[in-house]
């Protein structure tokens, strides 16, 4: 499947004329563990190995890469298959994910388990890395002309990595932000780039799933065009991830540990 598809439309701008858009395609995609299906996120079809490394890790379903035994990216009738063949060890606890996660049925106890659930402990974020306010703004702005299939079809959202002293040295886009990161997740690992060493820039709102992917990841700075929600500051705050938001030409706002930040100390 193609990332874009062309479609047919009718402009008006002041007066009807017939035209064509390229727009971003949008496809199911399941992730298959040994012959079992644990997840199916709308996505764009793009960077697919990538997204079934990023989501396994940034999930909790793998701890590394090494750890997927198999990997085939399988075009079915209504969508994408990502099969994934695990090591012994992570299929056991597979199962015993799955059968924790077919207990909760509606009653009260176990819907406070599953609110639980979403809100986990996560790992915390202790690496040293230093950098200005005005590096993230410069990375920010050097984004826009790295989103391809953004400027095709002004409807996706991006995730890239910025280290200093080398500049963005990875992008990934698609329909949903949780997903562009998950893909950014996956690059980094077939890339052999270290998360803490660089910061993680984002195309849209600092929601809390993105949070609990970085702190996954051990990203240290989490920066966005957008403003983050509250649960998503508590979150970066509890795990010692620094959170940038409303990062525009002019400047940006720091949340959660700003002793990162040079010029903000």
């Amino acid at each position: 499947m193609k990332p874009t598809v062309s479609v047919d439309s009718k402009i008006w701008r002041g007066q009807a004329t017939s035209g064509s858009r390229v727009v971003a395609a949008e496809t199911p995609v399941a992730f298959v563990y040994d012959g079992g299906t644990e997840a199916v996120m709308m996505a764009t079809p793009a960077d697919l190995e990538d997204f079934a490394l990023g989501f396994s890790l940034n999930d909790g379903i793998i701890a590394s890469a090494e750890e997927v035994t198999d990997l085939a990216v399988v075009e079915v009738e209504q969508g994408i298959e990502l099969r994934m063949q695990l090591s012994h060890r992570n299929r056991e606890a597979l199962v015993t994910r799955r059968r924790h996660r077919a207990g909760p049925v509606g009653c009260g106890l176990c819907g406070v388990e599953s609110i639980g659930s979403a809100l986990p402990a996560l790992p915390r974020v202790t690496t040293t890395l230093s950098i200005s306010a005005a590096e993230i703004v410069e990375a920010m702005r050097a984004l826009a002309p790295l989103q391809k299939l953004n400027a095709e079809t002004r409807a996706v959202h991006a995730a890239a990595f910025f280290v200093r002293g080398h500049g963005i040295v990875a992008v990934r886009e698609d329909v949903g932000r949780h997903n562009a990161l998950d893909k950014l997740t996956g690059g980094l690992v077939r890339a052999k780039h270290q998360p803490a060493t660089g910061v993680i820039l984002m195309t849209s709102r600092i929601s809390v799933e993105l949070v609990q992917k970085a702190a996954m990841m051990g990203a240290p700075i989490l920066a966005a065009v957008s403003a983050p929600t509250a649960l998503a500051l508590r979150e970066s705050y509890k795990a010692g991830i620094t959170l940038i938001g409303v990062v525009r030409d002019d400047g940006c706002e720091i949340f959660t540990h700003p002793e990162r930040i040079a010029d903000a100390r």
